[in-house]
């Protein structure tokens, strides 16, 4: 049985949506930092400010615990195992950056071009401050405990902060001109729990289910009918993860093909698909958006038919 910290804040959100997908739906209280996953493979749970995992899981205190690998470097908790990159961040998929930004009115355009003696905010004062060191410059550092953006340029001259899009930063009048490092969320375990061969199973168990879910939310199911005429023509454009379902259907000249396709692609194919012959395709995706069905020339929309959990 293994112990599991989860980041509180703004990964919060994003990770409870995830192990419920994932039928390791989280149950507690807004109020309750002792929460209870039904599974037999997981004991004790705690939700912990992402900042604080990297060095609990490295100290044991936790088998595993998921947190930004920037917060990994920045503590210095490094002796962890990384089992999965899960690619999500505080709005969605995806990586993110910890970059340098300043006012968009400095003549500032490099993070070479930053004066010495400059104030610099930031949550990262590990990192910045070595950052600053190898690049020869000398600047003050302001720990920062939210809100760094706003700062500039009327209480500090530089801020290095987290961002997904840069658009928080261009928001308050701010220009990115370096980055730090480029992060994402980590599932870390600790490297004796690792090393067991019981928990690392319970581990590697759960990371395929956690995995599962974020792989399945690139993909969509499509079935459609095909005309036996056409089948070897739409077998053509199919991808397809092995290889396509192919059933008859029950009285007439016809054929049910059933597969799974990247959902980014699936713009392109269907209009493929009808013109190689297919008829009644239905799009099955994941369970927060809606799915469609193509009968003719045109598609509409069809709610609550889902893959996954409800």
């Amino acid at each position: 049985m293994i112990s599991i910290a989860l980041p509180k804040g703004s990964l919060e959100q994003q990770t409870l949506q995830l192990f419920k997908e994932a039928d390791l739906e989280v149950r507690r209280t807004d109020r309750d930092y002792n929460p209870k996953i039904d599974d037999a493979r997981i004991g004790k749970v705690k939700i912990l400010r992402p900042q604080e995992i990297p060095t609990y899981v490295q100290m044991g205190y936790f088998d595993l615990g998921i947190a930004g690998l920037d917060w990994v470097h920045e503590s210095g908790a490094t002796d962890v195992v990384e089992v999965a990159n899960l690619s999500y961040s505080k709005t969605g998929e995806g990586n993110v950056r910890i970059v340098v930004a300043v006012h968009q009115s400095e003549p500032i355009e490099d993070v070479a071009q930053i004066r010495p003696g400059s104030r610099v905010t930031t949550e990262y004062p590990v990192l910045t401050e070595a950052f600053f060191r190898d690049l020869g410059i000398d600047v003050r550092l302001f720990p920062s405990y939210g809100a760094s953006e706003a700062k500039v340029p009327d209480l500090m001259d530089v801020v290095v902060d987290l961002t997904e899009t840069g658009s928080t930063l261009r928001k308050n009048g701010l220009k990115i001109i370096g980055q730090i490092m480029e992060s994402h969320t980590a599932l870390l375990a600790n490297r004796e729990a690792w090393a067991d061969p019981k928990k690392r199973r319970e581990i590697e168990e759960i990371c395929t289910l956690l995995a599962g879910v974020l792989e399945a939310r690139h993909q969509v199911l499509i079935s459609l009918n095909v005309p036996a005429g056409a089948l070897e023509q739409v077998i053509a454009v199919l991808p397809a993860m092995k290889k396509p379902t192919v059933s008859r259907l029950h009285g007439i000249d016809y054929f049910s093909v059933q597969t799974v396709t990247r959902k980014k692609d699936i713009n392109d194919l269907i209009p493929r698909l009808k013109k190689a012959g297919a008829e009644d395709i239905l799009e099955i995706g994941d369970p927060h958006y809606q799915d469609r069905a193509v009968t003719g020339a045109c598609s509409f929309q069809i709610l609550f038919i889902n893959i996954g959990n409800q």
